[in-house]
């Protein structure tokens, strides 16, 4: 036989589990609790795709006969294609001092705030990671020395990035 304050506490409890579920279903279809990928609506274009909204990368690393990555420096939201220099700017270039070093261009991508690593594999993006340059650990913080420091570090947080491509429709 079962007593009348156990019976209420295993329903209780029960009840309890039961909002606590209804609760993560409903914070997950809001999307609160599940984070959407920023870069699944990209995933899947071809590399001639990517670079005709994107631009050029700053970087290319090929990794075998089928894979490669592209690395894009950017501000704001992610890689949009530079601007088309001006005649003056290519004119002045041309007049500068030839050295065995002028084959090497300079980057003009000195006021990036965040890079993203697009992989591609058999020429079809496959994944993207992306950073703020000056990323650093949630508890870096905790190894400053100075007080006053730490708790700067601690309040300010850690700086992050967003990614899209601005200029690209999603794959299909």
């Amino acid at each position: 036989m079962m007593t009348p304050g156990l019976g209420a506490t295993r329903i209780r409890g029960r009840l309890v589990r039961l909002a606590f579920a209804a609760g993560i279903v409903s914070l997950c279809a809001s999307g609160i609790a599940a984070a959407r990928d920023p870069a699944a609506p990209y995933l899947g274009m071809t590399k001639a795709q990517i670079l005709a909204c994107a631009g050029e990368p700053h970087s290319r690393f090929k990794s075998g006969a089928a894979k490669e990555t592209l690395t894009y420096h950017y501000s704001g939201v992610g890689p949009v294609p530079a601007e088309k220099r001006k005649v003056e700017e290519k004119k002045s270039e041309e007049r500068e001092s030839k050295s065995i070093f002028s084959k090497f261009k300079k980057k003009d991508d000195k006021n990036w705030t965040c890079s993203a690593s697009l992989i591609f594999e058999n020429h079809k993006l496959v994944r993207v990671t992306f950073a703020h340059k000056d990323v650093r650990s949630p508890y870096q913080w905790q190894s400053e020395k100075d007080p006053a420091k730490a708790e700067k570090m601690r309040k300010e947080g850690v700086p992050t990035c967003a990614f899209s491509l601005p200029r690209c429709a999603p794959a299909q």
